[in-house]
């Protein structure tokens, strides 16, 4: 005959209502939270593959936000450049009417003054900045990427430029450095477009038979010069499509992430409700139980 004592009946009962009672409360938090797991205990293995999600995740959102960055300075350089392009095709037409042998000394000097405003403004967008308040075209520098010099100016930036990391091994330069804009060779000599405007304006100041001819000559380094502009602006377009692909295949990555992530860390809410359900049932019927044997004593078997 085996006899139960008194404490050994309530320890034995209380476990169980606790198991029961943990049991639904963890049930209750995965519904709550639609996550499967509340420890790590609960499924190691799928725990730590959680974790890695979440890093991966983590470094998603670093390498959204350097993609962001970059595509915000790639579209101010794009802005800045079409600037510069139409000033320009305006320094162009004014150079095409300055090469008119018919104008006068007067007129050759405010078309000269107008392109020496062109060239300034030339310079006020050359020195453009960034996000960060850096120099938008002058490589890694803090400070200016041009400096005024006689009638032109001079590049004080540093031929490196930033290069910015998309994630997944990709990267992409988000600026153009100030040479690659406005530098090239005319007539033979290395100059800018600094200098071609600043020489034209000094020479249509000057007027005479010297101020037609310089107007005739610069023709061709501005044409040269607005194909460098041109050519850059495509090279930009082209770095902001590549990061539209590179953000295409970070979405869909994480995408596949966020589905892995509810396959192995997420509940099954139907299951875990019907699974409630049934607990609390038993927790019910349990409690019943206990409190209709807890009441019974030796002198009611007894009677």
């Amino acid at each position: 005959m085996t006899t139960v004592s008194t404490s050994a009946f309530y320890d034995r009962s209380n476990s169980q209502l606790s198991a029961l009672r943990k049991q639904s409360e963890r049930l209750q938090s995965q519904i709550g939270s639609g996550q499967r797991l509340g420890s790590s205990s609960d499924d190691p293995v799928a725990a730590a593959r959680l974790r890695q999600l979440d890093r991966r995740a983590s470094l998603t959102a670093v390498d959204k936000n350097n993609s962001d960055r970059a595509e915000t300075n790639l579209n101010l350089s794009d802005q800045a450049i079409g600037g510069m392009a139409n000033l320009v095709v305006r320094a162009k037409e004014l150079a095409v009417q300055a090469a008119n042998g018919t104008l006068s000394d007067k007129q050759k000097a405010s078309i000269g003054g107008e392109i020496a405003s062109i060239r300034d403004g030339l310079i006020t967008l050359a020195n453009s900045r960034d996000a960060n308040g850096n120099a938008l075209f002058g490589g890694l520098t803090g400070g200016q990427a041009y400096q005024a010099a006689g009638s032109g100016a001079t590049y004080v930036g540093t031929t490196s430029v930033p290069t910015t990391n998309l994630g997944a091994g990709q990267t992409v330069v988000e600026s153009v450095p100030g040479p690659d804009l406005f530098d090239f060779t005319h007539q033979g000599s290395g100059t800018n477009l600094f200098n071609l405007l600043g020489n034209l304006a000094d020479a249509l100041t000057t007027g005479g038979a010297v101020a037609t001819a310089a107007a005739s000559d610069a023709l061709g380094g501005l044409d040269t010069g607005l194909d460098k502009l041109t050519t850059s602006q495509t090279v930009v377009g082209t770095r902001l499509a590549w990061i539209d692909t590179v953000a295409e295949r970070r979405i869909e990555r994480s995408e596949l992430d966020a589905n892995e992530q509810f396959t192995v860390g997420g509940a099954d809410l139907a299951a875990s409700i019907s699974k409630l359900q049934q607990t609390m049932t038993v927790l019910e019927a349990s409690q019943a139980s206990f409190v209709k044997l807890a009441n019974l004593s030796l002198f009611d078997i007894l009677r």
